[in-house]
């Protein structure tokens, strides 16, 4: 049996049930991740379609389907529950990205302009919360405590959180979004949410309300935290705000200005990777202590690190970014990894690869990720490029034109210059980059 056996009463009694666990533990119980285009509606209410369909599927056959078993999307859940007379909210055009790269959530988050917000900075962001301590843990429920130990088998992370008057706009926020954490004028910091909920009682712990004042109410840990130093200029510029604009209070963005401020940024997140199949994601945690005032201990692996933001190679790509012309600026998602630049333009598709250093070995990691990101581009690429801070050594150059690939350098601000392959390379090495046999390998 499959999800076309599903029905209505399965997935009614579903949706009783994801009402009592509440959406985040329902996931969590059945291993599925938070939807990200397609929602079911009922009652006034939006469910994650592939988690429901899935999970209606043990009250016809006896089982649950995990996530693996089967896809969702306009092609099999959305059918499904169409067919047995549910509404399904569909992706917009407008908010729909150009490629497969899934578009997560933008928070912008002050958090370092007042003297109360800067000592919560020092408290849980400057340092990790050792939260399976049992003053901490005894505050947290079990559900609570096992999807902290997934992101975070050390048990400890960095948290930060939103009053109850922000809970409209946090109630979609999910693992793999991102933060920008601002102060007096600047980014502060970038971080990646891990486990997301709501816990007073843990957040008054970690940030002790003021007498008469509001108690924190969500609570989110950091996957990935990095410090940034990046003007409200340079991010209003890419959201599209006025450059003036000051952030004055917590922001939640989707879509198209979402895209836009994490592919600016070049910010690569740990979910999305994992997502496109570049990275194990974290194991399931097996072990548990009973007793609440032990210590949890876990048999989940430390992930391996990922850089979550390069502060020079994203101010190169937005300085390059800003000279081109009738060129739409993208990014795309695989196995491979997150590509830097994938220009459409009138000179065709070109796949970009930035580096903040010109020695060799950032010239060879250079050329390593354009060949393998090439293979997985959402349409064959015409020209291979990498782009650096200052010109390259003759010996690089000749390296990269060996292989087909552009130079491109900045030789002033706002002003680069490109030392093209010889054409014969090129040829030689587009029947790589646009064999169908090759690609996906």
């Amino acid at each position: 049996m499959g999800i076309a056996d599903v029905t209505r009463d399965a997935v009614l009694r579903t949706l009783a049930e994801y009402d009592d666990r509440g959406g985040e533990a329902f996931l969590a119980t059945y291993g599925f991740k938070p939807a990200r285009s397609y929602f079911l509606l009922h009652g006034g209410r939006r469910y994650d379609s592939k988690a429901v369909v899935g999970v209606a599927h043990r009250h016809v056959d006896g089982a649950a389907l995990s996530s693996g078993d089967f896809s969702g999307g306009a092609a099999t859940v959305v059918p499904v529950l169409t067919r047995l007379g549910f509404e399904v909210e569909k992706p917009s055009a407008a908010a729909a990205p150009a490629d497969s790269t899934v578009v997560t959530r933008l928070l912008v988050s002050p958090s370092f302009g007042s003297a109360e917000s800067r000592r919560h900075w020092e408290d849980t962001l400057a340092q990790p919360v050792p939260f399976a301590d049992s003053r901490y843990a005894g505050a947290l429920t079990d559900d609570q405590l096992s999807r902290l130990m997934k992101y975070h088998p050390d048990g400890a992370a960095r948290f930060w959180g939103a009053t109850s008057g922000h809970d409209t706009k946090m109630a979609e926020v999910s693992t793999g979004d991102v933060v920008l954490f601002t102060g007096k004028n600047h980014v502060r910091a970038i971080g990646e949410i891990g486990a997301i909920f709501r816990n007073r009682s843990f957040a008054d712990l970690m940030w002790p309300p003021n007498p008469g004042g509001e108690s924190w109410h969500t609570v989110y840990s950091l996957r990935q935290f990095e410090p940034a130093e990046i003007p409200y200029a340079t991010l209003s510029g890419l959201l599209g705000y006025k450059s003036n604009f000051q952030y004055p209070g917590q922001l939640v963005l989707s879509g198209e200005r979402a895209r836009a401020g994490i592919d600016g940024l070049l910010i690569t997140t740990r979910t999305a990777l994992e997502d496109a199949g570049a990275m194990e994601p974290p194991s399931t945690v097996r072990e548990l202590p009973v007793e609440r005032q032990h210590t949890r201990s876990t048999t989940v692996e430390r992930p391996a690190a990922q850089m979550l933001f390069n502060r020079d190679e994203s101010a190169l790509v937005i300085e390059f970014c800003a000279t081109l012309t009738d060129t739409t600026v993208n990014r795309f998602s695989s196995a491979a990894g997150i590509c830097d630049i994938f220009l459409n333009g009138p000179d065709g598709c070109e796949l970009v690869e930035a580096k903040s250093r010109v020695a060799r070995s950032y010239v060879r990691e250079a050329l390593a990720q354009l060949l393998d990101y090439a293979r997985y581009a959402p349409v064959a690429v015409d020209r291979l490029a990498a782009l650096f801070p200052q010109p390259l050594e003759p010996k690089e150059r000749r390296l990269l034109h060996h292989y087909g690939i552009d130079i491109i350098h900045r030789a002033a601000p706002g002003v680069f210059e490109r030392f093209p392959a010889p054409e014969r390379s090129r040829e030689q090495m587009r029947g790589m980059w646009e064999s169908r046999e090759l690609r996906h390998v």
